[in-house]
């Protein structure tokens, strides 16, 4: 392989949390938790105005959903719907602690966890441990903080499954 072009595996913890609530229950407790991004942070960040934009996160949440997918309904092709949903949840002031030492990790931030409701009903979170995915990059300013997320992130998933 050139120089160009290197690859190594990794290990990934992966975590599973299973609750007794229905999906919808699950979902909106997940939802009620972790409320979407501020919207005005990118505006503010377009204008320029990165001292707003960093007051505005200094006093939103621990986690925000920068995103999700109703991966459920793309099932239908294959004729057969799930309850599924595919969420990008993180912080961009926890993302900035990490990627000012290493921008690769700009990869794993935001983070991504899937909420399904199994063939049983239960539902069901799914994602891989933040220290393990940042874990690769070899320094420790960078893995401290993904610990940080490993305990936040389990936090609010074992909450809206409760």
């Amino acid at each position: 392989m050139s120089d160009a072009r290197k690859s190594r595996s990794i290990e990934v913890e992966h975590v599973k949390i299973a609750s007794t609530k229905c999906f919808a229950e699950v979902k909106a407790a997940l939802e009620r938790l972790v409320p979407e991004i501020d919207p005005r942070i990118g505006v503010l960040l377009r204008e320029g105005n990165s001292e707003g934009a960093l007051k505005a996160l200094e006093t939103g949440p621990a986690l925000a959903r920068f995103l999700s997918r109703d991966h459920g309904s793309l099932l239908q092709i294959a004729g057969r719907p799930r309850k599924a949903v595919q969420y990008d949840i993180g912080n961009p002031l926890t993302a900035a602690r990490m990627t000012r030492h290493q921008l690769p990790a700009a990869l794993y931030a935001p983070l991504r966890v899937l909420l399904y409701e199994n063939e049983a009903g239960r539902s069901i979170f799914e994602y891989d441990r933040p220290s393990s995915l940042f874990g690769q990059f070899d320094d420790e300013r960078v893995t401290a903080v993904a610990r940080e997320l490993d305990a936040s992130l389990e936090r609010v998933l074992i909450d809206a499954a409760s």
